[in-house]
């Protein structure tokens, strides 16, 4: 050991920040022999509150935090004092023992603890509480600990936090460290929370050459993955040569090997220089022919509506229902049930919704059956509220099967059964949903796509509305008109204002659209908590937690979405006496928070953009459970980091939702992100308020920036060129 190197021994109090990224770590310390406790600060993978260390490393002195002891190297020792055992045992690390049950556990067996549950856990029946089926429970966390354990041992040094040392484990049980050991770069491609990068700090450290070709191939695989992440469907050959390149420090020779090696395998399609992973590409062109199919039959469900007397069946629907369509919406109508496939759009107060509750009426006349379907939960519930009808998640329409292989149900060989089908918030559609969708179609059938092309893209890859419509071979109407009831909504008319390049309007007397100047965005952070705690709930009798979202550009920064969600929990659900919550790494979920979903789990029947509550949280289980609009979903503690925080949300997040109140943040330094469509879409979100806190200059900028970042597809233009065959033969979609 170097001689500057102290060593302290003691046991971590309390983990005040964590980075999942990297295991750096702010935590308090009691070292041995003292009462009160240090800051230590350095990479503690895998450490939990509790359990007792043995660290080297040296002190430094911060201007700010005053005296720190830095972290070199550490390892984790068993607790030897009572209080160390009650805190290591208590701390989440074995199912079946929390706080309660470590307590009774260690007041009965002292320091003998640890011997007991290795080597005689049916002692335990000893303890209040703790039955035969606790018992069970506990032998298995324990056994699958002491496997963890060695999984972490071996993956600590490479950046792998516990949170994915566990999901290692669990992915791959007792062959887990044979799988690392011998093809580490499969652990991005099977476990979701662990891509390339981390998978290619293991193999470097295992002994992988830089130029070894299963590293290219993997990071190939990856950059590409990336392109497709920004929403891409292809990347030029030019462009992924060189982004790999520079992320692999690898010649251009050795990418193009690699690309050459992952289009052998079919894992890439290369047309001309766009370069596609094969689903995008299979997907395109699927979507393509599809619609082709869908076009070109001659048989319609809907053959009736083409002799329909169409001047008396509007005056039909103004009598009966009190709807007074104008010709545009009378246009769509007619082309909804006369076209095989149509597209309607318009921003918001044009009377989209009016349409298609006029469309229903025609089609439950006739006794034509129909369904409503819109990409996540809440987009359906907005639907369904709006016609009356009832409607569901493009997921659950199309069947997803996700214990059959991840696949939809419904397909060319068991189409959906209805006359027409009407899919709302079409803007959010990414390529792959899109072609499954299409797939589903009966050839007979009507499809009405409904969307806004002026709000944001899909998160997904694909531009699929803006292309549709860009192609121009679908007959598509577009509603302008704000009608009398939406003009005195400042909400709809300054939408429309920033929608054509123009600043909104904030009149002394606004009821529903209000602008607070801050210049300083830390100033600005506690305005929007006085405003979402006090101001807006007060004034507007609105829940500060179900009816009021905070809507950010940005994730970082004082007035991002990851500091404003920790200022709200604090303001909104801070801790109390009796309310369970669950800290990880500088993160803690509490009963009551509101959480958002951050991919598709379709084992859960949960998708990436769901919001729900947190309703129980159980340590001793390692569970907890969060209400979704209604349906309890319950999560593994090690399952957690699919949810986040959603005080604040990206304006991303928030598409096809649409909330009481809305509070925007709008700051310079938000500049790479201030679009016109990220503002209007953030304003169309709200249907009773909207609050902007900020600078009127960043709203100045965002309203003229109307340059759009462009995606890379080929769908409108293969929209507009007739059918190609796939290479070597491949099917489509």
């Amino acid at each position: 050991m170097s001689a500057s190197l102290q060593s302290l021994r003691g046991t971590v109090e309390r983990i005040t920040f964590y980075n999942e990224e990297n295991g750096y770590t702010v935590a308090r310390f009691i070292p041995e022999g003292k009462t009160l406790p240090i800051t230590i600060i350095g990479n503690l993978l895998g450490v939990n509150v509790g359990e007792a260390l043995l660290l080297d490393g040296v002190w430094i002195k911060h201007p700010q935090y005053g005296a720190q002891f830095e972290i070199k190297r550490f390892a984790t020792q068993l607790p030897a004092t009572i209080v160390g055992l009650k805190k290591y045992l208590g701390s989440g690390l074995i199912k079946g023992i929390g706080p309660v049950t470590a307590e009774r556990i260690v007041n009965h067996f002292r320091l003998d603890t640890l011997d007991v549950i290795e080597r005689d856990l049916e002692r335990l029946r000893e303890v209040e509480g703790v039955g035969a089926k606790r018992i069970a429970m506990i032998r298995r966390g324990w056994n699958e600990q002491k496997q963890i354990k060695e999984v972490m041992l071996f993956l600590q040094s490479h950046g792998v936090s516990t949170a994915l040392a566990v999901k290692i484990y669990k992915a791959y049980g007792d062959a887990a460290l044979t799988i690392v050991r011998t093809d580490p770069y499969r652990l991005a491609r099977d476990i979701w929370g662990i891509g390339f990068l981390t998978a290619d700090k293991i193999a470097r450290a295992l002994g992988v050459q830089p130029d070894d070709p299963a590293r290219i191939q993997a990071g190939a695989r990856y950059v590409l993955g990336k392109f497709s992440d920004d929403g891409h469907t292809f990347a030029t050959r030019a462009d992924l040569i060189r982004e790999a390149g520079a992320a692999l420090d690898a010649s251009a020779e050795l990418i193009q090997t690699a690309l050459d090696s992952l289009r052998a395998a079919e894992e890439i399609i290369v047309e001309d220089e766009a370069v596609y992973l094969a689903p995008f590409y299979y997907a395109e062109i699927g979507v393509v022919n599809r619609l082709a199919q869908i076009r070109a039959s001659p048989h319609s469900r809907l053959t009736e509506f083409r002799t329909l007397d169409w001047q008396t069946a509007f005056e039909w629907i103004a009598t009966k229902s009190q709807i007074a369509l104008t010709e545009k919406q009378q246009a769509a109508v007619q082309v909804a049930l006369t076209a095989k496939i149509s597209i309607l759009t318009g921003g918001p107060g044009t009377g989209k919704t009016t349409s298609v509750r006029a469309l229903i009426q025609l089609l439950k006349a006739k006794r034509k059956t129909f369904k409503l379907a819109a990409p996540t939960g809440r987009a359906a519930k907005r639907l369904s509220e709006a016609t009356g009808e009832p409607a569901q998640t493009l997921h659950r329409l199309l069947e997803f099967k996700p214990f059959e292989g991840n696949k939809f149900a419904r397909d060319r060989e068991n189409p959906l059964d209805a006359d027409l089908i009407i899919v709302d918030e079409l803007s959010m559609i990414d390529l792959l949903l899109m072609n499954a969708l299409l797939k589903a179609i009966d050839i007979t059938s009507h499809v009405l796509l409904i969307g806004d092309p002026d709000q944001l893209p899909s998160v997904g890859a694909g531009n699929v509305l803006k292309d549709l419509i860009a192609a121009g071979v679908l007959p598509v109407t577009a509603l302008d008109t704000i009608f009398r009831q939406a003009e005195t909504s400042l909400i709809i008319t300054n939408a429309h204002r920033i929608n054509r390049g123009e600043l909104p309007q904030f009149p002394p007397a606004a009821r529903d659209f209000f602008l607070f100047k801050e210049d300083d965005p830390a100033q600005a952070a506690r305005r929007v908590v006085e405003l979402v705690k006090w101001r807006i709930p007060h004034k507007f009798a609105l829940d500060a937690i179900a009816d009021i979202q905070v809507l950010a550009p940005m994730h970082r920064g004082a007035v991002g979405v990851a500091e404003l969600n920790h200022a709200l929990q604090d303001a909104l659900n801070p801790a109390e006496e009796g309310k369970a919550e669950w800290r990880h790494g500088s993160r803690i979920l509490r009963v009551g928070d509101k959480v958002l979903q951050t991919r598709n789990n379709y084992t859960k029947s949960v998708f990436n953009g769901d919001l729900g509550r947190v309703t129980t949280l159980d340590a001793e289980e390692q569970q907890l459970i969060v209400n979704f609009d209604g349906t309890s979903v319950m999560y593994e503690f090690a399952e957690a980091d699919e949810l986040t925080h959603a005080f604040a949300l990206s304006v991303h997040k928030a598409q096809g939702s649409e909330y009481r109140a809305v509070v925007i943040p709008l700051f310079t330094q938000h500049f790479l992100l201030l679009q016109r469509n990220l503002l209007y879409t953030a304003v169309t979100r709200a249907k009773q308020l909207v609050v902007l806190v900020g600078m009127p200059k960043a709203i100045s900028i965002a309203v003229r920036n109307d340059k759009i970042a462009q995606r890379n597809s080929r769908l409108a233009q293969r929209l507009r060129a007739p059918t190609q065959p796939a290479p070597n033969g491949a099917r489509y979609g």
